[in-house]
């Protein structure tokens, strides 16, 4: 049985009796403890997918990936059900982003369509991820607290006419409110599952103001994950905790397969965290990097399931209840494949609800275009949907000077799909940029924008973080050249016209980016900043209906080139 609350202290002087005798043997020696099965279930970056959605099955053993459709909360929550007849007192948990960059079905409710559906599966806790910051710190309390007082009146409280908030509990170690100096959210939690006492630790990355917008995270500090983890330890054993569990929205890479066991090939930011915390912590659970794994970093057991619901991972604990001693892990990645699990009737039924409340809206034709358009890059850095969405963000700020469009690839969410007869539907266009970003309008010199440019690569990986460019500028890279020297001198152009350092040039890029996120500081440096006020999705759609179906929109454009 799952105890939430501590228990209460105190024992009769027969019933602390009758405890020690039943320790001992009839000759009087201890009797050995048996040790207690414990099973977890994580998911991570659910991104309010309330729908399955596409996933590429690479298994361990097989040949070649397979596009599947996986995922969606009536099959996540029969998998729950399922999970749950051999073990009545699982433990569900997450490791952050459950909401944030989601589909329209989610979104358009103020995403309290997907707190509910965690809710009704029975989420115990959740470390916060970058994207429960998206709207701010009011709004991520109100989804932990419950209420209408939002950022988003026309949203909150519509698919409903109140809301309870979140009945799971949302933990951050590491994020401190500068005003109280203490902590945002709750750093830990305990709870009893037959007997041993778990606790649970949350962290989201430091490096979080990279990734969020500035406004959403005024006045919070984001300190190191691994000392803030190790930091709260005593007080949880002080309080009884035995078992340490880390939720943490960090997370890494590795080419191995999703459901390869013990892997040892995990690259990237969580590998040196994990190095770094106290060596009772045996089992971490991860995300942010939207993989699926199962490794073993430093003797500790890490692992990710994917994203959107396609994997759910399973955690089998073994551990001496008198000692806490964890004797065993066992791991597991399981695909949420329709059909796998019989789906839940009551949140196949609320799905159902919420997609009826939303068809009118989300299935509003707003384009028609000739076919799909993918996210996917190519060699060179750039991909058909990326240019197509700084082509947009340009032609609806030409008026206002701009010359040249940028767009971060973090912030395509999905690939541009269409339906029948190539009909591009509102769910399909938000989709695809779900955070309703506006433009900004601002100036950099040729010398800003060239090492704008560069940024790309002052980061891990010799591919770098390619920003995609609108048809009007074009450049050359080398990927043999050191980071801060890989655009090739005099390939780059604007309007077909060497670029000139002295010169001034009107930029265009979404608010998210032109603060400077993902960590191109040379955009946050820009000035005559104007925010338009337009969101990048409505200039999009406004660029497809321009567009009239013709193939031109999602053509290739040579404006990247990878010299070697």
């Amino acid at each position: 049985m799952i105890h939430l609350r501590p228990a209460r202290a105190g024992l009769s002087a027969l019933a602390l009796a009758l405890t020690l005798a039943g320790c001992t043997t009839p000759s009087g020696a201890p009797r050995a403890a048996k040790p207690v099965e414990l099973n977890l279930v994580s998911i991570n970056d659910f991104h309010g997918n309330l729908e399955a959605s596409a996933y590429k099955l690479a298994p361990q053993g097989g040949s070649g990936t397979e596009t599947v459709k996986a995922g969606g909360i009536d099959v996540l929550g029969g998998a729950l059900a399922a999970f749950r007849k051999e073990d009545k007192d699982l433990l569900f948990v997450g490791a952050g982003d459950l909401v944030g960059a989601s589909p329209a079905l989610s979104s358009m409710w103020a995403d309290e369509p997907s707190i509910v559906a965690m809710n009704r599966m029975g989420l115990v806790a959740s470390a916060l991820g970058n994207h429960e910051f998206d709207q701010g710190s009011k709004e991520l309390l109100r989804q932990q607290h419950g209420g209408c007082d939002s950022p988003r009146p026309s949203k909150a409280c519509q698919i409903a006419t109140s809301f309870e908030g979140a009945g799971f509990s949302y933990l951050a170690t590491n994020v401190i409110d500068q005003a109280s100096g203490k902590n945002l959210v709750p750093g830990w939690r305990i709870v009893d599952v037959k007997g041993v006492k778990v606790g649970l630790i949350g962290a989201v990355l430091q490096d979080v103001p990279s990734v969020a917008v500035a406004s959403a995270i005024k006045g919070l500090s984001f300190l190191d994950e691994a000392d803030s983890i190790n930091k709260v330890l005593p007080a949880m054993r002080a309080q009884g905790a035995q078992v340490f569990v880390v939720l943490i929205h960090e997370g890494g890479h590795t080419g191995e397969p999703f459901d390869k066991v013990n892997c040892d090939g995990l690259e990237g930011p969580i590998v040196g965290i994990v190095k770094k915390l106290d060596p009772a912590i045996r089992l971490v659970l991860t995300g942010h990097s939207h993989k699926g794994y199962l490794c073993k970093v430093d003797g500790r057991v890490v692992t990710q399931a994917d994203a959107m619901g396609h994997l759910l991972s399973r955690i089998k604990m073994t551990v001496d209840p008198v000692s806490g001693k964890v004797e065993d892990i066992q791991v597991r990645n399981v695909v949420m494949a329709p059909g796998a699990f019989a789906p839940d009737p009551q949140l196949a039924a609320y799905l159902q609800d919420v997609r009826a409340r939303s068809q009118a809206a989300l299935a509003k034709p707003v384009a028609h275009i000739k076919s799909a358009v993918a996210r996917k890059e190519n060699d060179d850095g750039e991909s058909a949907l990326g240019g197509m969405i700084a082509d947009a963000a340009l032609a609806a700020t030409r008026s206002q000077g701009a010359q040249v469009g940028f767009m971060n690839p973090g912030g395509i969410r999905k690939d541009l799909e269409v339906g029948e007869g190539g009909v591009v539907s509102f769910g399909q266009a938000q989709a695809v940029l779900p955070f309703g970003n506006t433009l900004v309008v601002l100036d950099l010199s040729g010398a800003q924008l060239r090492d704008l440019l560069e940024q790309q690569w002052k980061r891990e990986g010799a591919r770098g973080y390619m920003l995609q460019v609108s048809n009007s500028l074009s450049y050359q890279w080398d990927s043999t050249r050191p980071p801060g020297q890989r655009v090739v001198p005099g390939s780059v152009k604007v309007d077909g016209k060497p670029l000139e350092d002295g010169t001034t040039y009107r930029v265009v890029a979404n608010n998210f980016l032109a603060d400077g996120g993902d960590n191109f500081p040379a955009l946050a440096a820009g000035t005559r900043r104007v925010d338009t006020g337009m969101r990048d999705l409505d200039a999009l759609i406004a660029h497809l209906k321009q567009g009239a179906g013709g193939a031109s929109l999602a053509a290739p454009q040579p404006r990247i080139k990878k010299v070697r």
